[in-house]
């Protein structure tokens, strides 16, 4: 197997900045084609509902179907693959339930409320989404830990319904997938995959409820189809390819570092593995670790395609040249494999999530450490989150003005609204402010509701 040679930069090289943007810039916009099939396929579940949620499964699952029954999962098929897993994968299962549950209870927020110097009390109140699908991988691979980080959060969040689509080619479903399905208490699971499953969440047809948000990651397809449906649905962002960013100080196993580079690059050739190191020698150390220990992975063609073209070793002055390089990625995980971390933990401005120290392998955050591996890729933790609790909750903002606010508050948005020629705001405003400034006592006292404590 001819040995890979991964791309190197060097932080103090002219240029370096434009040729680290260089490598991280990912085509933002849907292949034409991909697009164009996608809006057809979410166009026809709309109209014609379940008719064409078969069509669309027996094209591209190569499964026959004999009504669109079939593809809702029974609930005693759902509890049976639970209760036939190995006792092994049952345990490990509920470890990750109970630890990621026990971390997203610790997100959840509440309603607030006050009263103001006039009476007026001001609050937000939050409340659960009604239903949420959940989109859960079956193509490749099966994922029952996607299962596991959707709907623990919208379950700790106290959404009232749960709907779960996985593909399932030729008919297959992974037991796995179903055993979480019933950990998590998931309330209809669905077998369907695709640009149509998301269609079916959104507009909803015989078979599929219609969802107020679509959580979970998946192929071009599917997240095209979030890009269409998004507006008549929420969705929980536009996932890329997966990102590890690995800075390390040199002096952790290469072979560590190695694996912890292949585990996102067996996602799939468009994943971006990077290491940073101020020590050029350890680069070296770990590119050798890399191809003694590829041959042996069952992924080895994925990995070497990734590695070939999205992965990077960047050498760098010092640990604080890292950092700054790694806030300039702001990558989707960040490994920061070095003496005392938690030093530069505070200087970490854009990370989707940050795993400390050397035995903190990104790994552990896919699957049981507690903390959701929905995250931001493609830079955009810039601007965002992790997927978490507070996704599933919406905030009303609530007002309600005693007879003294409104003559106060209405003088103010009186002149506001003048000053933007909306007359009838200013009206609006003034005839309250005009009724009450007469009786500013008539409205408060024992009617007043108290606020939340």
């Amino acid at each position: 197997m001819k040995p890979i040679e991964l791309r190197r930069l060097d932080s103090a090289e002219p240029g370096f900045w434009a040729l680290l943007d260089r490598l991280l810039r990912t085509d933002a916009d849907i292949d034409e084609t991909v697009e164009r099939n996608v809006r057809e396929i979410v166009s026809e579940v709309r109209r014609r509902g379940d008719a064409a949620l078969m069509e669309f499964t027996e094209r591209f699952d190569q499964r026959p179907l004999a009504s669109a029954e079939e593809l809702v999962v029974p609930p005693q098929q759902v509890r049976a693959a639970y209760e036939n897993i190995d006792t092994i994968e049952r345990e490990a299962l509920m470890q990750s339930v109970r630890r990621v549950r026990a971390y997203h209870e610790r997100q959840v927020q509440s309603s607030w409320s006050y009263r103001d110097e006039d009476g007026s009390v001001l609050g937000q109140e939050i409340r659960p989404l009604d239903r949420v699908g959940v989109y859960a991988p079956g193509g490749k691979a099966a994922y029952p830990s996607s299962v596991v980080m959707g709907a623990i959060p919208a379950r700790v969040a106290g959404v009232g319904e749960i709907v779960l689509v996985v593909p399932a080619p030729r008919g297959e479903l992974n037991p796995l997938v179903l055993a979480a399905a019933h950990l998590t208490e998931v309330d209809r699971v669905v077998s369907v995959g695709g640009a149509q499953a998301v269609a079916a969440l959104a507009f909803g047809t015989e078979s599929v409820p219609a969802v107020d948000k679509i959580v979970g990651p998946g192929n071009v397809y599917v997240t095209a189809a979030k890009r269409i449906v998004f507006g008549t649905v929420g969705i929980d962002m536009i996932a890329g390819p997966s990102e590890i960013l690995v800075v390390c100080d040199g002096t952790t196993p290469p072979d560590w570092v190695a694996m912890d580079l292949f585990s996102q690059a067996e996602h799939d050739e468009e994943a971006r593995a990077v290491l940073i190191c101020p020590d050029d020698a350890y680069l070296g150390r770990v590119e050798k670790a890399i191809n003694r220990l590829l041959p042996d992975m069952e992924r080895a063609h994925i990995i070497r395609a990734s590695l070939e073209r999205c992965g990077a070793f960047i050498r760098v002055r010092d640990l604080e040249d890292a950092i700054e390089v790694a806030n300039f990625v702001a990558p989707e995980h960040l490994e920061l494999s070095v003496e005392n971390p938690r030093r530069w933990l505070p200087s970490i401005r854009h990370a989707g999530a940050v795993f400390l120290g050397r035995y903190s392998s990104e790994v552990l955050g896919d699957y049981c450490a507690g903390p959701n591996h929905v995250l931001p890729t493609a830079r955009t933790a810039r601007f965002s989150s992790p997927l978490g609790v507070y996704d599933f909750q919406k905030r009303s903002s609530v007002i309600e003005c005693s007879a003294e606010g409104a003559h106060r508050l209405g003088k103010i948005a009186s002149v506001l609204a003048r000053g933007e020629r909306l007359t009838a705001h200013a009206r609006s405003a003034e005839m309250r402010s005009e009724v009450s400034g007469s009786d500013p006592a008539s409205e408060r006292g024992p009617s007043a509701p108290r606020p939340r404590e």
